[in-house]
Formats: C-alpha cells, sequence, structure tokens
C-alpha cells in the first residue's frame, strides 16, 4: 500500500492542498490506479504560528507494487504539486511524503503531536528516517509535517465533507450560492449535516479567493450527496470530492488536571473557578479570569462569537466551569465551548423589617437598626436575600460562524446545549 500525504501548497490569495490532491487523485484514476477509501483531510494544531488557513493536510492511498508504477505516480503528484502550489507566496512551504507500510505507533503519535502541539521540520524528518519515508520539500518545506500526519492520523471519530470546487475563471469572483437552498438543504438533513448556515450567514461558503465553491460536513459520504444534490448555485461546479476527516472531533483537546499543565500554542479542557467579573473590552471582546489550586490564565471569548459572549458576561466569581479552547499568541485561551457546573448562588444583605412594615435603616456604628417610621430600635443582623441567577448550569458552545474545524458541536456529543 502506497500512501501519499500533501501539505501547504495554498495561501491567503489562493489555491487548496484538497484541489490540488483531488486534480492529482482523478488524474492516476485516469491511468489506471485505484484510490482505496475515500482521501483524507486532517486538521492540524489551529493555534500554529505557521499555518497558512485552514491548516489542512491531504493524505491518500492506493494499491501499487511495480516499481515503475510507483514511479508514474510519484511523478504524477509532485508534476501537480510543483505546476500549482502558490510557491511565490513567502509562507508556502510545500511537503509531500510517499510512504510503503502499516501506520506505526510512531506515526499515530507524530500526527497526533502535529495536531495538538508545535512540531519542527527536523522531527518529521526524523521520523521519515525511521520509518523509511520519502520525503519532498519544496523552499523551507515545512509541509512535511502536515504530510505525515495526514497519513498517520488515527481517526477513532471522524466525520466527512464533501467539497465543491469552482471553474478557475471564477476564481476571485463572488460565488453564486442560492441560500434558501441552503437552508432547506439543512433543514432537511440536519443533524445528519451540520455547521451549514448561521442565521443569514452562509456557513458551507468560503470567503477567500480559493477553488473552493462550498464544503458541506456530516456523518456520512451518502448524507453528504444528498445534500449536494439540494444545493442550488449559479455557476459551474468544475468537480467535487468527497474527504473522511477529524474535523469536529476535538481531537485537538487535551484534558488537564490543572491549568499549570497547560502550555501555549496548545488546546485543552480544563476545570476551574471563575476568579473576577467578566470585562468588555474595545471591539467587543469579553474576557474573564479562571483558576484552581495551581495558578490562573485569562479567558476570551472574542466578538466572532456573537451572543456566546451574553453568557460569559454573566458568569461570577466563583462559579465553577469547565473550558475547551485553545491558547494563541498572547497567552489567552480561546473559549470554543463551556461547561458551567455550578452556579455559585448570589446573596444580598439587607436591613431587617420593623415590626410596623418598615425598612429599618443603620443607627450607626456597632449601633444596630432603627425604624424612621415609628422609632423602634433592634439590635438584629442583616437579612441575607438570595438573588435570582439568570445562567443555567449545562454547556455553551460558540455560533457556527466562529466555530473552529476541529471543535465538535455540541450535537455531536449528544448534549443538547442551553440557551
Amino acid at each position: 500500500m502506497l500512501h501519499v500525504g500533501i501539505d501547504d501548497t495554498d495561501s491567503p490569495s489562493g489555491m487548496c492542498t484538497t484541489y490540488i490532491s483531488c486534480l492529482i487523485i482523478d488524474k492516476l484514476k485516469v491511468c489506471g490506479y485505484t484510490i482505496k477509501g475515500y482521501p483524507r483531510l486532517i486538521r492540524l494544531n489551529p493555534f500554529t504560528p505557521h499555518k497558512t488557513r485552514g491548516n489542512g493536510a491531504v493524505s491518500f492511498r492506493l494499491e501499487v507494487r511495480e516499481e515503475d508504477e510507483i514511479k508514474k505516480v510519484k511523478d504524477v503528484v509532485l508534476s501537480l504539486v510543483s505546476r500549482l502550489s502558490e510557491l511565490k507566496n513567502d509562507d508556502t512551504n510545500p511537503g509531500v511524503v510517499f510512504y510503503e507500510g502499516e501506520i506505526s505507533e510512531s506515526l499515530e503519535r507524530f500526527a497526533l503531536d502535529a495536531i495538538r502541539r508545535i512540531l519542527t521540520i527536523e522531527d518529521a524528518k526524523r521520523l521519515a528516517d525511521k520509518i523509511g519515508a520519502e520525503v519532498y520539500e519544496y523552499k523551507n518545506g515545512r509541509g512535511i509535517i502536515g504530510a505525515l500526519a495526514a497519513i498517520g492520523c488515527p481517526l477513532p471519530d471522524k466525520t466527512y465533507e464533501l467539497i465543491a470546487y469552482r471553474s478557475p475563471e471564477n476564481y476571485g469572483k463572488k460565488r453564486k450560492i442560492d441560500k434558501e437552498s441552503v437552508k432547506r438543504m439543512d433543514k432537511e438533513t440536519y443533524p445528519e449535516t451540520f455547521d451549514n448556515i448561521d442565521d443569514d450567514y452562509i456557513a458551507i461558503e468560503p470567503h477567500t479567493p480559493c477553488p473552493i465553491l462550498y464544503g458541506i460536513r456530516g456523518e456520512s459520504p451518502k448524507a453528504l450527496i444528498r445534500a449536494h444534490q439540494m444545493i442550488k448555485v449559479g455557476e459551474k461546479i468544475e468537480r467535487y470530492c468527497i474527504f473522511e476527516t477529524n474535523q469536529h472531533t476535538d481531537q485537538h483537546i487535551q484534558k488537564v488536571d490543572s491549568i499549570s499543565q497547560m502550555r501555549q500554542f496548545s488546546c485543552y479542557l480544563v476545570t476551574g473557578e471563575v476568579k473576577d467579573m467578566p470585562r468588555i473590552i474595545e471591539g467587543g471582546h469579553v474576557f474573564f479570569t479562571l483558576k484552581d489550586d495551581t495558578g490562573e490564565i485569562e479567558c476570551a471569548a472574542y466578538e466572532p462569537t456573537k451572543d456566546f459572549r451574553k453568557t460569559i458576561m454573566k458568569l461570577r466569581p466563583g462559579d465553577k466551569v469547565k473550558v475547551f479552547g485553545g491558547i494563541g499568541v498572547h497567552g489567552t485561551l480561546n473559549i470554543e465551548k463551556i461547561k458551567i457546573e455550578h452556579v455559585k448562588p448570589l446573596i444580598r444583605y439587607e436591613n431587617p423589617i420593623c415590626s410596623c412594615g418598615k425598612r429599618m435603616k443603620s443607627a450607626g456604628k456597632n449601633k444596630g437598626f432603627k425604624c424612621p417610621n415609628c422609632g423602634k430600635k433592634s439590635d438584629d443582623q442583616k437579612i441575607p436575600k438570595r438573588i435570582p441567577r439568570s445562567l443555567k448550569e449545562g454547556y455553551y458552545e460558540v455560533p457556527t460562524c466562529a466555530r473552529r474545524h476541529l471543535s465538535k458541536p455540541l450535537i455531536r456529543m449528544g448534549i443538547k446545549g442551553c440557551s
């Protein structure tokens, strides 16, 4: 079995690794080769400083045994990667990996590390040498990290994405997707497909000048094809491809026992207590501090999370929460989901009520209370009164428009979110 991994061919101004891979696969099929299963789209660490756009790598596998056949496959792959990659962009550094053999534990571990922390080109080269993988580097070759990870990534949980591609003459132009057809598709296929639309925001549509017209995500290829057939567009679809993927599986999330174990550029599930009142800063971003016995970290719900910020603003010191998210360049934990485990009761202390029915006033420091109506005095203590909280215990998630590729929606967790 020959495994082929490809990564880092795109840039913010164009191209897409999935599209190049789709062209390669189609050409190999024309040449008589059979692709085994679905190609894989593997999303890597969303917080790596080196990512281009969605930080996704692609791999596929095929049965080839003869040396001349293997050479033909490599020629097709390398030719298209060389010709179509955005090599003029300073941050585009493609990598291609060819690997024959079984997926080893070391390769799986490397893939998970590429999703959960920062790896180097040297890490990738060492593993390639160890397992006998053949690597091809363009420019600095950083793409070999993702290419290896796409080959080795285990998928105990997986989803699928159908990606429809535009004709080249439409690149950079406004996409012509009928919004009402997307709404109908979502209504009829949810939850077998998900994250299709968010109010009037078409979530299946990218907003970059890349070859993708739209991408539909779901639980099975069958559901995706049905959804695809329901979408109406006003432009030609050149081709489409279905990918097996780790998207929306929370594969990037690591569960930790304490805040002190967390590191920058990684993603976590951590439990703690709200330390301070949430605060909103210029730009509409909301912050609060999470603490436990080992330390504290600033948590953020940024402006793109929209109404999710209203939930965060309802937090109060002493509330117990579980936070899912990643630590970015500023050392802040970016919230993807939150579980409110315990809402601390809020208590307000009020002056006692006089026997005449009026609320008493303070008679001075350590002098008790005096009724302003009848003059009666009292040494009673202030009366505690519980203030109702509008925040309910349970799970809350960011809206579809702000969800990261890897973040698992509550619907996939079998959990009904609070609102």
